[in-house]
């Protein structure tokens, strides 16, 4: 997977995804991921990328030509990628759109706006899609641009150890995570649950599976009406959900 960032602030970006598990995986090329200073692409002295903007207004915004230019070179010199804008008005960034983007391109080029904006005309001639990351607004495109690197790029194999480091995690089922626990077995009067000590790997795993569906159903159950319930085939998978169910609505009344 290769990775192009443009942006105002390319220190800020290296320093995020240079580092660790990323930077790990780029030292043994599984990925690479550069980011690019818009201000070289400029043509005046004072390497100007934006101005004010037609109509009236506050704020300025950036123009298209510093853009396109940088955004040219990383075609010509790395060949051309899905070209993606960070922007409050594209479609919200998911781990299915993650997932969509790591299969379908080796490529991705990132486009970091700042200011009030971006000048359509380049977005018209050469973003392929926006994505946002929620519904509200940052002071730049960075942030969202890492986010999503870093969203796609743990997915490469050979970024993580093996898939299940990322398979099992929350969203990628339609689910969340289930709880984790670490030594020691008490703490601050607080105990790991008996089972996670038990050794049996089976009882442990339809644990985490029963935890998973309760936090889901308490914390999203916005997530949890989307689940399809008939992709459980065998009578043990449907009697941890029921399980699930019941201990949910116990726990409730008792609160109540």
């Amino acid at each position: 997977m290769n990775i192009d960032i443009l942006t105002l602030f390319p220190d800020s970006v290296n320093a995020m995804l240079n580092v660790s598990i990323l930077g790990r995986a780029q030292q043994r090329g599984y990925i690479s991921i550069r980011s690019h200073q818009i201000r070289k692409y400029t043509t005046n002295k004072q390497m100007q990328v934006d101005d004010y903007p037609y109509g009236g207004g506050r704020g300025a915004v950036m123009q298209a030509d510093p853009l396109y230019r940088c955004w040219s070179h990383v075609v010509e010199t790395h060949g051309p990628g899905r070209t993606i804008f960070l922007s409050p008005c594209g479609r919200t960034f998911t781990q299915d759109v993650a997932r969509e983007l790591k299969a379908g391109y080796d490529h991705l080029v990132l486009v970091c706006g700042h200011y009030e904006g971006v000048d359509q005309r380049f977005l018209d001639e050469c973003v392929d899609e926006e994505i946002s990351m929620g519904d509200f607004v940052l002071t730049g495109g960075e942030i969202p641009a890492m986010a999503l690197a870093d969203a796609v790029c743990r997915m490469v194999p050979g970024v993580l150890p093996d898939e299940a480091c990322f398979q099992e995690e929350s969203h990628w089922n339609g689910l969340l995570e289930y709880p984790q626990y670490s030594r020691p077995a008490v703490w601050h009067d607080r105990a790991v649950p008996e089972i996670l000590l038990s050794g049996d790997h089976g009882k442990v795993e339809a644990w985490r599976k029963k935890e998973s569906y309760k936090r889901t159903m308490r914390r999203r159950p916005d997530l949890f009406e989307k689940f399809d319930e008939s992709q459980l085939i065998t009578k043990a998978e449907k009697k941890i959900l029921q399980t699930a169910k019941d201990e949910l609505a116990m726990e409730d009344g008792n609160e109540g």
